[in-house]
């Protein structure tokens, strides 16, 4: 497949922020502001000016924050837990940078059909339905279609909240359920306009659920029950624990690299993050029993779903340090 889409296809839905609507930051945040830029490290070939990725922050604190009071503080913080690089590219990908859609195609592509196997299933012609549910979206990230003169890329609604990975799940997933509507003639799949119609970032759980819920009515059952023992299981944690998860799973880091920033052994780290995992099985399986009253069988269904691919937030469950100092304040 050519990396640069040549046809277009329809996309999902909801509305960008516009660079105009977005606040300009204080004096006071351009520290915060310079380490989003070098935690970024966008190539020189990604040509991504910083006023151009200022810009993104700005439109992504001014999602973040709409209608709330501007707190410099909290905005300091938002900025530091973005996953800029993931924004970096997206921007650079936006504009057209030709090296940058090549960096994305290296390391995207292959989790993006992952993903759609996941999505799609055995059924509806199990790969070569999924290979097309994710190529469907390669035309609307490049942005054939234009408006005002430029290019519109699907790219300019991810925000960095999120890893762009847990972002492109939420979107194919949408796109599914979007396309089992069509086929059934129940829902419009957009309006005139061909705007997004809801915030991508925020559809990953509800979109994950409606994807499997017209095949499997109890798996989404699973999955929203799921949620939020996960969610509880999570807040439950003692502060070092958390950080800990967040460092590997949601910053990525090695077990050396967590170990340098904890004073631990990686052997440690490596010994506590099972026991973590361990813990949290061990709450999500009393959670459900003691909230949702259900039965041993029960449990162990919902248990199978957390096996497959379902979007659950990390970044928004474990809010993950990012620096050495994240590490001392435990």
């Amino acid at each position: 497949m050519n990396p640069r889409p040549a046809t277009t296809t329809a996309a999902p839905v909801s509305t960008p922020v516009q660079a105009s609507s977005a606040p300009r930051f204080p004096d006071s945040l351009a520290a915060a502001v310079e380490r989003a830029w070098h935690k970024a490290a966008a190539p020189a070939d990604w040509n991504l000016p910083r006023g151009e990725f200022h810009s993104a922050l700005e439109r992504s604190a001014a999602k973040r924050f709409a209608g709330a009071p501007a707190d410099p503080k909290k905005i300091e913080a938002y900025l530091d837990a973005l996953h800029a690089r993931d924004l970096a590219l997206a921007v650079a990908c936006a504009s057209g940078s030709a090296a940058a859609w090549d960096v994305f195609m290296v390391e995207f592509r292959p989790e993006l059909y992952r993903a759609a196997r996941a999505i799609v299933g055995s059924a509806a012609g199990g790969d070569a339905a999924a290979r097309e549910l994710a190529d469907s979206l390669y035309a609307d990230l490049y942005g054939l279609r234009e408006s005002g003169g430029r290019r519109k890329s699907l790219f300019e609604y991810f925000h960095g909240r999120s890893k762009l990975s847990t972002w492109l799940h939420a979107v194919l997933a949408q796109r599914h359920v979007d396309e089992i509507r069509r086929a059934r003639a129940t829902d419009p799949l957009e309006d005139e306009t061909r705007e997004v119609r809801a915030e991508v970032e925020a559809a990953a759980p509800h979109a994950a659920s409606a994807s499997v819920s017209d095949a499997d009515p109890d798996r989404a059952t699973h999955l929203s029950a799921l949620q939020g023992a996960l969610a509880a299981a999570l807040a439950a944690l003692e502060p070092r624990d958390r950080l800990r998860l967040a460092y590997y799973y949601v910053d990525d880091r090695t077990l050396a690299e967590i170990g340098r920033l904890l004073g631990e052994h990686e052997a440690t780290v490596s010994r506590k993050l099972d026991r973590t995992r361990r813990d949290v099985r061990t709450q999500v399986e009393t959670w459900l029993r003691d909230t949702k009253k259900w039965k041993d069988a029960q449990v162990r269904a919902c248990l199978k779903c957390a096996a497959g691919e379902w979007p659950f937030d990390l970044f928004e469950h474990l809010k993950p340090g990012n620096s050495e100092a994240s590490a001392r304040k435990i």
